[in-house]
């Protein structure tokens, strides 16, 4: 079954709220920089989540929530020969504003305001490439559906 989780690039002037992931262990994701978000608990709406765990990661209140994308992921471990994939889920996209200055400690990495001309030399997944370049073109919506075999995009499809 496939799981439902959101992602949120809190937007500051020029910047956007980035997480190093550098404190979880066994971490998909971990030292790289990524948005807010995690997965939707049941009976929770993906906008629901998005501001519960903007709360629980960054102490935050989200203002001007929009909703700005539905990205597909299907995944295979790198020792997975066959075109069969390990593992699916749908990523909720959001952009948001908040009025936050001081920013907590995470428990799941460091929470920085990068400069979004910056974000390109990160150390990201290849499709948050995608996205960040939909989200300046300041794209309204956009559906991608994104295949990673290990940490190797293998396929996109979408209106990227």
């Amino acid at each position: 079954m496939a799981s439902v989780t959101t992602l949120c690039y809190v937007e500051r002037e020029d910047a956007y709220l980035m997480m190093h992931r550098t404190k979880k262990e066994n971490d998909l994701s971990k030292d790289k920089w990524i948005g807010i978000g995690g997965h939707v608990e049941a009976g929770e709406s993906p906008e629901e989540c998005i501001k519960r765990e903007a709360m629980e990661e960054a102490g935050l209140e989200l203002s001007d929530l929009r909703f700005r994308g539905l990205i597909t992921f299907c995944y295979r471990k790198p020792e997975t020969k066959e075109e069969v994939w390990d593992d699916w889920e749908y990523m909720c996209l959001f952009t948001a504003r908040t009025s936050v200055e001081e920013l907590p400690e995470c428990d799941e990495g460091e929470l920085v305001w990068v400069k979004k001309t910056e974000i390109p030399s990160l150390k990201l997944w290849k499709g948050d490439l995608i996205f960040f370049d939909l989200l300046q073109k300041k794209q309204e919506f956009f559906s991608l559906k994104l295949c990673y075999h290990g940490e190797e995009l293998i396929e996109v499809q979408g209106n990227e």
